[in-house]
């Protein structure tokens, strides 16, 4: 049968092949592109119907995945909070097998195969479908593919925890081994309520001792930048290793510390005094404290960096701070 003008054509290739046909379209300017290879003729007459029908630029469609998440990388990632960057940058590794496939090709049982045989964590399996989610996207806005089989990827839910708070026992055990190593940093953060990974990216220039306050956050934008008044109570922990370590407010030997160094460090706290807890309980025992004690929920979630309907406009001026350092100062434990 023969094909209509500019329609394109199907060829069979010489040799012993798993797919012999090659299927190709004629270009506007002369010549041919190739579209792909078929098992059979009919296969191949099924690809043209279905190029014809929804005409797209050949040459984008040899992007590959790892082409288009190099592309991704460049484009879109620098858009995105710390975090969550770092996080889709870590999961790509479970999609290298199909690296080198043209991203147009994927189909949705190989995106939920890479979920399914990644043997982590469902934050790591949601990590992974959310990565998917970007690409397909960004192929949607290059042209590249208009499929969107991410939307039909599962992952493991992430399973509820029971954030426990320090008990106020609990609290007076840490002050009492206060001047062991890294104690002091626990109760930094409980009465700061800073992330873990906050409080590590902290640098002298953060903290201002003259006024009170620590300035930082990750995240999410209401938690950005915050202002964090300085607890009575933990104020010669700071001074005293702004005087000791720099660049960092937690480092070790004139050295930052990442969340994973730290946590090894954490748990031999934690077995030392006997407790179980996790660098974030610290936060919402800072939370918990507040509330317990009356704190105003507006200064609450300002201290947070939470989003509320009674946060509005974030203005630190020199009454919202006079504020927060009230409600700070509530924590009397």
């Amino acid at each position: 049968m023969k094909l209509p003008n500019g329609y394109g054509s199907i060829s069979k290739l010489s040799g012993n092949r798993r797919k012999p046909y090659i299927v190709r379209k004629s270009k506007p300017t002369g010549g041919s592109a190739v579209i792909g290879y078929a098992a059979t003729r009919e296969e191949g007459l099924a690809m043209l119907a279905a190029f014809n029908a929804n005409p797209y630029d050949i040459d984008r469609a040899k992007i590959s995945l790892q082409g288009l998440f190099d592309l991704w990388k460049e484009k879109k990632a620098p858009k995105l909070g710390t975090s969550n960057r770092a996080s889709l940058m870590s999961v790509f590794r479970y999609c290298a097998p199909l690296a080198n496939v043209p991203y147009k090709q994927i189909k949705a049982y190989q995106m939920q195969e890479t979920i399914d045989i990644c043997g982590k964590s469902p934050s790591t399996q949601g990590a992974i479908k959310n990565l998917w989610g970007h690409l397909d996207r960004f192929a949607l806005e290059l042209d590249i593919s208009s499929s969107r089989y991410s939307e039909l990827l599962t992952s493991e839910p992430i399973p509820e925890t029971s954030r426990l708070p320090f008990t106020n026992e609990e609290i007076s055990r840490l002050w009492e081994h206060q001047s062991e190593p890294w104690v002091d940093t626990v109760l930094i953060f409980i009465y700061s309520g800073w992330r873990i990974s906050e409080l590590l990216a902290l640098t002298p220039g953060d903290i201002d001792l003259e006024a009170g306050t620590m300035k930082g956050g990750t995240k999410t934008k209401a938690g950005k930048g915050r202002i964090v008044p300085i607890h009575p109570k933990i104020r010669p922990f700071i001074e005293a290793r702004l005087a000791a370590d720099p660049p960092r407010l937690v480092s070790s030997k004139g050295k930052s510390i990442s969340p994973n160094a730290y946590r090894i460090l954490w748990a031999g706290i934690m077995d030392k005094l006997g407790m179980d807890h996790t660098p974030h309980e610290c936060r919402h025992t800072f939370e918990t404290l507040l509330d317990a004690a009356g704190g105003n929920r507006r200064c609450i979630d300002l201290l947070m960096g939470h989003v509320s309907k009674d946060t509005g406009n974030r203005v630190y001026n020199h009454k919202t701070i006079d504020e927060l350092k009230t409600t700070v100062e509530l924590i009397k434990v």
